[in-house]
């Protein structure tokens, strides 16, 4: 009996929780497109994020990976980065308005010529960035710029808010791929077919390559250029970086084929250079490193 009422509680608090975020996003629409936009930043950054602890989880990773940044900007970014994520939610949700703030948006950088170059070879592109600014601006406006490009997304684990979620991503572009094993074969069947996919790499992955991200081991999976060699596709970092009420969209210039480590240590070193230039467009939110769970896991490769 303890037991059921247990699940009954926690069920309970899903659908809560899954109803409190699309209130959060829906009830909003009815304002005008910034309007919208400045509300839920203020929501995300006074309600949201201490209720959530993300002004601790902010304020740890600095402390792991900047321990010098002083008490002012740690204030600041605790603000921005909540602020940051709900525009980027507010923008996603907000479909047809979002892409017409982008129509016009010219992209640039200096990897744009070898863009165009694979897709008229239909060569396949993986197009890899982070959680920083907003990627859905950068795919817009590559699909605007002809090519096909998908995207692998982490399905949630309410429906109702992968549904909400899995439509408002389609509504940016097609197609959209759940992460999983049927997703993954559908993507790699794109992909061969001379197209592009769009992937976020820099989250913790359990038992990945500790490569470093802001000088500090950071497990990072290599998947992405592992299907950047065996298709020989092009491995191109692009970034949409927030300005103002709308994004500077930049291709980087393409990352060399060598061996996977290498290739993705070259990402992290380039989404470094940005997030230093950005801090607040960061996803500071989320535990990039988790060194307690490092130093665990180094303890007990040491006593086998």
């Amino acid at each position: 009996m303890a037991k059921s009422s247990k699940r009954a509680t926690g069920a309970g608090s899903r659908r809560s929780t899954s109803w409190a975020i699309l209130t959060l996003l829906r009830a909003p629409l009815i304002l005008p497109y910034r309007m919208r936009l400045a509300v839920v930043a203020w929501l995300m950054t006074y309600v949201v994020a201490p209720i959530a602890g993300y002004d601790r989880r902010i304020r740890d990773n600095l402390a792991h990976v900047c321990p010098d940044l002083p008490e002012a900007d740690i204030r600041r970014l605790i603000r921005a980065v909540p602020a940051n994520t709900g525009r980027m939610m507010m923008e996603l949700a907000s479909g047809e308005d979002f892409k017409a703030q982008l129509d016009g948006t010219d992209m640039q950088g200096p990897g744009l010529a070898a863009l165009d170059a694979a897709r008229v070879a239909h060569r396949p592109i993986v197009v890899v960035s982070g959680h920083f600014g907003n990627g859905e601006a950068a795919r817009y406006l590559l699909s605007q710029r002809g090519h096909q490009i998908g995207v692998l997304y982490r399905p949630v684990d309410d429906p109702n808010l992968d549904a909400y979620f899995n439509a408002a991503m389609s509504r940016i572009a097609l197609p959209v791929f759940p992460r999983g094993r049927r997703g993954l074969a559908q993507m790699l069947r794109f992909l061969r077919q001379g197209n592009a996919i769009a992937l976020l790499i820099d989250q913790y992955v359990n038992r990945a390559t500790p490569l470093t991200f802001f000088g500090k081991p950071a497990p990072t999976s290599l998947n992405a250029a592992e299907m950047a060699l065996k298709y020989d596709a092009l491995f191109i970092p692009v970034y949409a970086i927030r300005r103002g009420h709308t994004f500077e969209v930049i291709a980087e210039d393409p990352i060399a084929h060598s061996d996977a480590a290498t290739m993705t240590q070259a990402f992290n070193d380039s989404l470094e250079a940005r997030v230093r230039a950005d801090m607040d467009q960061w996803l500071w939110i989320h535990r990039r490193w988790k060194p307690e769970r490092q130093r665990k896991a180094a303890v007990a490769k040491m006593r086998r």
